[in-house]
């Protein structure tokens, strides 16, 4: 029999959410089970450090058997603080940037003891060189940007159909939705993702879609992957998710 493999969706700064998960899982596959984070560990939510520190050193600190793999909003963290770019060309396209409130990257900073209010970007940027830990950047930065474990391959946004994996461009797997999100062919695994947040967690056969929106307070999704079955965990333990349609 395989394996299980757990996934937790979009984290967006919900470490109370994540504790909970993190227990529904250890209750289910016990301490050393294999836990994938699909990325956005940050925004939103009110505390990203906690997140990012608490799957950091699950994995480095006490080699839980834990993976993650890059989120664009990690990404864009990293980068603000690294370089001062709020945000890449896509968002400054359609008139935002990772610090405008809907992006939810002022969350980030304060959880990080930056004062956000009414200060310049360059001011926060500069606060941020100084505040945010090394290693968390370090962390972010060691993060791969897919990870294909048994019958599933495991990314934040998804993949770009007919391109074969070697070829895929990191800024399809972090941001994708458009030509992923309508594409419902045959795939050579099954697709586990986030990034697109919805209410709960759905199952579309090709793929399955764990960002149910705890940057948006829902709750955070867990999930058991055993072979080619799907469950969300909840406090009354496994709930089948089938394929919809």
């Amino acid at each position: 029999m395989a394996q299980p493999i757990y996934a937790i969706g979009d984290i967006h700064g919900q470490i109370d959410m994540l504790e909970e998960a993190l227990d529904l899982i250890a209750a289910d596959g016990g301490a050393d089970a294999r836990i994938i984070f699909l990325g956005d560990l940050c925004d939103r939510g009110p505390d990203s450090r906690a997140v990012i520190e608490r799957v950091r050193s699950g994995i480095e600190d006490q080699g839980r058997n834990w993976a993650c793999v890059l989120g664009n909003h990690d990404l864009m963290f990293r980068t603000f603080v690294e370089t001062g770019a709020d945000g890449p060309p896509r968002l400054h396209a359609k008139g935002l940037t990772w610090t405008n409130p809907r992006l939810g990257g002022l969350t980030t900073l304060a959880s990080y003891g930056i004062d956000t209010e009414d200060a310049p970007t360059a001011e926060m940027q500069k606060a941020a060189a100084q505040a945010v830990d090394p290693a968390h950047l370090r962390f972010i930065d060691s993060l791969p940007l897919y990870l294909s474990e048994g019958d599933c391959l495991f990314v934040h946004a998804g993949i770009r159909p007919h391109v074969p994996l070697s070829d895929q461009v990191e800024d399809d797997l972090v941001w994708i939705r458009e030509g992923w999100l309508d594409f419902d062919g045959a795939l050579p695994w099954l697709v586990v993702h986030g990034h697109t947040a919805l209410d709960i967690a759905q199952h579309h056969g090709n793929r399955v879609n764990l960002d149910s929106g705890a940057g948006y307070g829902r709750p955070l999704t867990a999930a058991v992957f055993e072979g080619d079955k799907v469950w969300t965990l909840s406090a009354h333990g496994r709930a089948r998710l089938l394929p919809s349609g």
